[in-house]
């Protein structure tokens, strides 16, 4: 039995769910671990990121996956990414 149409994205929603979970995920990660190196000593910070690093990339893929509009998800990670890296940037 097929699957209902309406619960089915377009294949460019789909691309950008697709792209937003693993590259978007991933900037997420990396600059939410950035600013744990600006409140904690960054040799705790890298030790820790080894382990959280994979679990929070993991729950942002899927986060991803199950928003409805890929437009939406990438501009919620960009901004995330923004507000993570900013205390580094300000910081330079």
């Amino acid at each position: 039995m097929p699957a209902n149409k309406k619960y089915l994205s377009t294949p460019f929603q789909r691309f950008l769910k697709i792209t937003a979970g693993f590259i978007g995920g991933y900037v997420v990660m990396m600059s939410f671990h950035v600013l744990l190196t600006q409140l904690f000593e960054k040799k705790n910070v890298v030790m820790t990121a080894g382990f959280t690093g994979y679990l929070l990339w993991t729950i942002l893929l899927l986060v991803a996956f199950l928003s409805k509009n890929g437009w939406k998800i990438w501009g919620i990670y960009l901004l995330l990414a923004a507000i993570f890296s900013l205390p580094h940037f300000l910081k330079m």
